[in-house]
């Protein structure tokens, strides 16, 4: 009988404790204050680098100016969208947005053949854009029936790319724009699509003409009137949907959740994290100030970056084109030598970049962008004991180029020098990332200069130079001669030992 009750009593125990656990991971509650518990998960501080990609209805009018907003400037009479429409596709009122949606075939889609290109980027975490300001949902939505697998291409954009980038071992990204949708197209405008009731499931609730946007060169405002009771329901419903449905481990907001009641987004934040701790998750949330308070997930900053070092990682998105986010037929991207200089820069101030890529109406991603890719994966194979899992060090870098801030402050950056230098450290190792070549021969770096670094250099190493480096510690800066051959084409790394 003893026995028996023992083995009684070590069952009751297991099964408290392990009920007891699952429940205990149920710990957010749709209040600040609980939120505030987010703590950002060691890989993401280790990842530095993702990638995701602004593709969907929009892509499909491959217009010669920015797209991702083309169902809104499509209605507006004289923009560039607005002519091009009328050009390729007739009058307004007579082929409307909806009306693009058959047209997006995404015929030669394949997510193994994005996924294997993100890998070979170098990248850590990737994803789609989940839904844009459109409306257009790229999973299969109950709760939308503008979604990709009713309508367009009859396929689970989402789903497909989650089977692809987890099998590859990268962490998954899911982005989420649909705050945007609350007036985005002109439901006011009689002899329009968008005027028509019977549309509203896509273009939205039918809003006032004397409405306000909420957009400004500083930030989002104003919203008048605000978002239904029934847009919050909904919009927490395909949150829903994407969280249940395929787990995403970064979980990214647009601006403009503001708007929302402090209620939905609480209950938002909660859904995640408790869902994410169910599933052993380590979940991260991204969000653009001031939709949440700082505490309740990690910041991310578009077409920006942090002056300095900021004690908590953050993220910067921003797009391989200056000017689009999608597919544009003039796009123009950046250099790779600007790429990578923005990662590396990111990078030390405790940053992760999140690269945006373009890809073309049918599926493909261009050539222009792989080859942007493959050159920083082609970098970061040789450089990326300096970027991955590394921390920052005491100070950022040094040099002349001062960092812009604020709110798409990077589209006018025109980038660094050869003056400019990046520090990073990693298991006790420091790495000086030079962001030029000087032509003179000799970079000089002034932090470790014997009048601004109290200690002594040991050696000096340029990764991927085989040959041994001269190199002097003089009073105002560590002088080392450079080699007659680059190691690579952008951002020489040099491990300074002392």
């Amino acid at each position: 009988m003893k026995i028996g009750n023992t083995l009684v009593i070590c069952f009751f125990l297991l099964t408290f404790s392990v009920f007891g656990q699952k429940d205990s991971r149920k710990q957010f509650q749709p209040n600040w204050e609980s939120l505030s518990q987010y703590e950002c998960p060691e890989w993401f501080k280790d990842a530095k680098f993702g990638i995701y990609t602004h593709w969907g209805v929009y892509s499909v009018p491959e217009a010669p100016s920015k797209t991702d907003w083309y169902g809104r400037f499509m209605y507006a009479k004289g923009t560039s969208n607005n002519k091009h429409h009328i050009e390729k596709f007739g009058p307004v009122d007579e082929f409307g947005y909806k009306d693009l949606v058959p047209l997006f075939k995404a015929e030669k889609f394949n997510a193994d053949e994005w996924a294997d290109l993100f890998v070979k980027a170098g990248a850590q975490f990737a994803g789609p854009a989940g839904e844009h300001a459109d409306g257009f949902s790229m999973w299969n939505s109950k709760v939308n029936p503008w979604n990709s697998v009713s309508k367009g291409p009859k396929r689970d954009v989402v789903a497909e790319m989650e089977k692809a980038i987890r099998k590859r071992g990268l962490k998954y990204v899911v982005s989420l724009h649909h705050s945007w949708l609350w007036g985005w197209f002109p439901t006011w405008q009689e002899g329009t699509d968008c005027f028509d009731p019977a549309n509203a499931s896509l273009y939205g609730e039918k809003l006032p003409k004397t409405s306000r946007r909420i957009e400004t060169k500083e930030r989002v405002k104003n919203c008048y009137p605000m978002p239904s009771k029934e847009f919050e329901r909904v919009w927490l419903e395909k949150v829903k949907e994407v969280v249940d449905g395929y787990s995403p481990d970064l979980l990214w907001f647009d601006n403009r959740m503001e708007i929302l009641s402090e209620s939905i987004r609480q209950q938002m934040v909660a859904y995640y994290y408790n869902h994410a701790a169910e599933n052993n998750i380590e979940a991260v949330l991204t969000f653009k100030r001031p939709d949440l308070p700082l505490g309740v997930g990690t910041v991310d900053l578009e077409r920006a970056r942090m002056p300095d070092i900021y004690p908590e990682p953050w993220l910067t998105d921003n797009s391989i084109s200056r000017d689009s986010w999608s597919w544009t037929t003039d796009l123009e991207c950046y250099s790779e030598n600007r790429l990578i200089d923005d990662l590396v820069d990111i990078v030390s101030k405790n940053g992760c970049l999140l690269l945006n890529v373009a890809p073309h109406p049918n599926g493909t991603i261009p050539e222009e962008q792989k080859q942007r890719l493959l050159a920083m994966g082609k970098w970061l194979k040789l450089n990326g004991e300096a970027i991955y899992k590394s921390r920052p060090w005491l100070i950022y870098g040094e040099g002349p180029t001062e960092t812009k801030t604020g709110h798409l402050a990077d589209k006018k950056f025109d980038g660094f020098t050869d003056k400019d230098i990046r520090f990073t450290t990693r298991d006790g190792q420091l790495y000086a990332i030079a962001l030029g070549w000087p032509e003179s021969g000799v970079l000089p770096i002034k932090s470790f200069g014997s009048t601004a670094y109290n200690g002594k250099v040991k050696s000096v190493e340029l990764i991927g130079c085989k040959v041994k480096l001269e190199w002097e510690q003089k009073d105002l800066a560590l002088e080392i001669k450079l080699p007659k051959e680059k190691p690579c084409n952008n951002a020489f790394v040099f491990k300074i030992n002392r």
